[in-house]
């Protein structure tokens, strides 16, 4: 296993990092495809066994229930100053809001849950988890710093954003003296590369990390089109952001399963290989032992400058899905509300 700093802090980390939306209570979450802990903790076992240190959840996985299976699997099988844990906080809610809860007091509430549902002291990575167009930006970064210094979040992250939010947000940080964004989470794959575009060339300008989510597309890129499966068919967030693409995708996938029969690997193999030539470490879903083999597989493998072409040549432009479409939304109507007193950017 390759293990890479993580942007400009001092973590280092496995090149692949283990996903864990795939764990928890499913009755209590989105997802009816979940593993339950016994089987969470021997993929996460798994992982350690095999070299991962790097570790991705959420407070809004399964209501909790992925960082106390990951928390607890982490007690039992790791040492904590091994391994790098990263998870997620949520906007203020409506509740929050009409009580007059701050951002700051929020993210300290937020923090604290998941401290309490790892059974952590810390986080090495805390990520803001989609931008919040109802709280003041500088009241978001504030109550990130305040966390920070207190020692319960060594490094800061943002995942769902576009390039500009996060190279303003960052200026804003920098001129108040507060911790800044040190790694960035977003939708990055072989079939779904418009990151390409502004927050890749911005990432490599100002050394910040790219740890995308959905390598594999959400199954797609690692099987043989036509070829389905339980999480293929229920994963409707998944068909939401790629069932209206497929034919476009087609292609790739089809060059993703010829270059795997041809170099005798796994397309999973080729999918993250692909990846881990644009980025520091993709957040990876496992919910099989297999998921994990080949997982660390792809960050072994080496393509060549030819089959990366063969690979990228076919794609067209997609238009944002998903949550950032849902940002794009929010950025297009609402006030940029940067600081208190301050409406628009």
């Amino acid at each position: 296993m390759e293990y890479r700093k993580l942007g400009p802090s001092d973590l280092m980390v496995s090149s692949v990092c283990m996903g864990c939306m795939g764990f928890g209570d499913g009755a209590r979450g989105q997802h009816s495809w979940t593993l339950d802990e016994e089987h969470s903790r021997e993929i996460i076992k798994k992982g350690l066994e095999l070299g991962i240190n790097f570790f991705d959840t959420a407070i809004a996985y399964q209501s909790g229930t992925s960082e106390q299976y990951l928390g607890r699997a982490l007690k039992d099988f790791a040492k904590r100053d091994q391994v790098v844990v990263a998870t997620k906080f949520l906007p203020r809610t409506n509740e929050e809001i009409e009580a007059g809860i701050s951002g700051q007091e929020h993210i300290k509430r937020m923090l604290d849950k998941s401290l309490e549902n790892l059974g952590m002291d810390y986080v090495d990575l805390y990520i803001y988890h989609m931008w919040d167009y109802r709280t003041p930006v500088y009241d978001i970064l504030d109550g990130l710093n305040q966390v920070v210094k207190a020692g319960k979040a060594r490094y800061i992250g943002i995942s769902n954003c576009f390039a500009w939010q996060l190279a303003k947000a960052n200026a804003l940080a920098q001129a108040e003296g507060f911790a800044t964004f040190v790694s960035v989470q977003g939708h990055y794959n072989l079939i779904f590369r418009e990151e390409e575009r502004e927050m890749a060339p911005y990432c490599r300008e100002e050394g910040i990390a790219m740890t995308p989510y959905s390598p594999l597309a959400g199954g797609r890129l690692s099987r043989v089109p036509g070829q389905s499966t339980k999480r293929l068919c229920e994963d409707d967030y998944a068909k939401l952001k790629y069932d209206s693409t497929a034919s476009q995708d087609y292609e790739i996938i089809s060059r993703v399963a010829q270059l795997a029969e041809k170099r005798e690997v796994s397309m999973t193999e080729i999918a993250l290989a692909w990846l881990l030539t644009k980025v520091a470490a993709p957040v990876t879903g496992m919910t099989k032992l297999s998921h994990v083999e080949g997982a660390v597989k792809g960050a072994e493998l080496i393509l060549e400058d030819r089959e990366i072409a063969y690979l990228e040549e076919p794609y067209v432009p997609h238009r944002l899905v998903g949550v950032m479409a849902q940002n794009a939304e929010g950025s297009s109507q609402k006030d940029h509300v940067w600081s208190a007193g301050e409406q628009k950017i």
